[in-house]
Parts: C-alpha cells; structure tokens; sequence
C-alpha cells in the first residue's frame, strides 16, 4: 500500500489509534466518549478506505496485523501533533465559559472536591467541571484532565505544579474492631491485628516496614482497589486501616489508634500542562482549587 497517497478521516484515524493503544473497540469507546458501535463503524470505514485489514478479529480480541502496526507509527505522531494544537487553542481561550476537568484519587472525589466545586459554582457559574475520580496517574499532556491533584511530584517539563502542602495519615478502626481485637497500645501491637489495605499487600507491607512499622502481608486480610471502600470496610469492623486525617478525624464512627504516631506523610500537588495556564477559565479553576485546599490542609493539621 501507498501509504503517502491514503486520504482519510482523522475521526477514523483517531477511533483505529484508540482501538490499537487500548486494546479492545469497548476500551476505545470509553477513551473517546463514543459508543462501542460508533468506533467499531470508524475503524471498519478506514480499512475499507486503505483497502487492507488493519486487526485480525481473534474472539473478542483484537491483533494488529502487518499493516496495522505500520499504520500505528504513522497514526501516533499526528496524535500527538494533533493533542498539541488542542492544548494550544485551549490554552488561548480566555473565555469564563466551558469544560474543566479534574483528576483526583476516589477519596479526594468525593470527600473534599464537591465542596469546593460548589463553591466554585457560585463564583463561576458558566464553568462546567468533570470531575475524573481515578486512583491511577491519569496523562495530562493526552488531555485525560486539565487539572491533577497528586501526591507525587511531575517529571514531565511540559507540566507545571504547585505544591499546596503535606497532609499526614495514621491509624484508625471502627469501636466493634477494638471491641472485638482490642485497641493497640504500641507500635509492636500492630504485627497481632487484622488490616484493610490496598490489593497489593506485599507492597503495603514494605512501605509499612520502611517506616519501622511491622505488618506482615497476610495481616492485609481484607484489601481494595479502592481508597472508598477501603474505608468502608474500616467502618465495617473488619480491621485497622489507613487514612488521611482530613477524612479520620471527621468520620464518627471510627476511633484514631496511636494517636502520637504520624503513619505517613504525603505531599500534595496541583498540576496542569503548561499550555492550559494561559486559559483564563483553566486558570481560575488552578487558582481556587489551590486556594481551598491549602486551607482545607491547614484547618487539618491544626486539629
């Protein structure tokens, strides 16, 4: 095939790059906010276009074939052009009016952001916000988010952060735990008690140990993906869990466990691209977002 002389839709474009990164023509839909069946129409339409088979159907899978790889080279390098000028026009915007979407962990979701996205409603009314509830590192240079609130630093130069401050975590269970397990005393007491963590216990027991704190894995008996759920389960009476204290000590039904011990530490950083500074409703949003949660970190820590 001639690949210089192809002509085609970049939304069938974008719908085949999609499908190739992500997988799978569901994934892709969820990427682009589209339909299942409106991506699948994309990519069949740009193969006919070609004139060759860019996935062989294997099941519900899809593989790429010879062409398919070849294509995808080429297909990434305008994505990127294009995410570019997207950043750039959006970044040139100075209107009060449209989308901001912000990424946070599920907890910060939905324990701190609403709040402040009401507030900003009433300042900002004609700006709509998305909040993007994910636990995962969601890629602002691709346009998954405007804004980021992180708890590690961006290494990206195309990123811009600010650090609004440190929040701090410790040790907390519902009164039927301590009821049941009794309250720990000291920091040795932890190794006899049952925890809810994160799925990945092995880890959750080394970041525990390299704070002199000893927790075997098999200690993790009850363990999530979320950060949500987690505390439910901490509510429940199923274990010791840890949290934030913006959210421990504002939760009645669960008591803090060795109250003269800081668990962990954690900076807090808003992050955005570099390009969407200059965009007068993306600014605003930046600019309360970190207002309101370095007080919302200060009234914590002085509790």
């Amino acid at each position: 095939m001639n690949w210089p002389a192809a002509s085609f839709d970049w939304n069938q474009a974008r719908a085949f790059l999609a499908t190739a990164e992500h997988g799978s023509l569901s994934a892709a839909a969820r990427a682009l906010n589209q339909t299942q069946p409106t991506v699948g129409r994309q990519v069949t339409a740009l193969e006919d276009t070609l004139g060759v088979a860019l996935f062989d159907r294997a099941g519900r899978g899809l593989i790429l074939t010879d062409p398919g790889r070849e294509l995808l080279i080429h297909l990434r390098d305008m994505g990127v052009a294009a995410e570019r000028v997207a950043l750039a026009a959006t970044g040139q915007s100075q209107t009060l009016r449209g989308t901001v979407s912000v990424t946070a962990s599920d907890v910060c979701s939905a324990r701190l952001l609403p709040r402040i996205v009401a507030d900003l409603a009433r300042i900002a009314p004609d700006i709509d916000i998305e909040i993007i509830s994910a636990n995962d590192l969601r890629d602002l240079a691709r346009r998954e988010a405007d804004i980021a609130i992180r708890h590690v630093r961006p290494d990206d130069p195309n990123l811009t952060a600010r650090l609004l401050g440190e929040g701090m975590g410790r040790f907390y269970a519902a009164a039927s735990y301590i009821a049941r397990r009794g309250r720990p005393e000291t920091r040795a007491d932890l190794a006899r008690h049952d925890f809810i963590g994160f799925l990945d216990a092995e880890g959750m027991s080394a970041t525990m140990a390299r704070s002199g704190l000893t927790v075997p894995p098999q200690n993790f008996r009850y363990r999530t993906d979320s950060g949500l759920v987690m505390w439910e389960l901490v509510r429940q009476g199923l274990g010791i869990g840890l949290m934030s204290d913006d959210i421990g000590l504002m939760t009645a039904d669960v008591d803090l466990l060795l109250p003269g011990e800081r668990a962990f530490t954690y900076p807090i950083w808003l992050v955005t691209h570099r390009e969407l500074q200059s965009s007068r409703r993306i600014r605003l949003v930046f600019d309360h977002l970190a207002k309101e949660m370095t007080a919302h970190i200060a009234r914590t820590r002085s509790v």
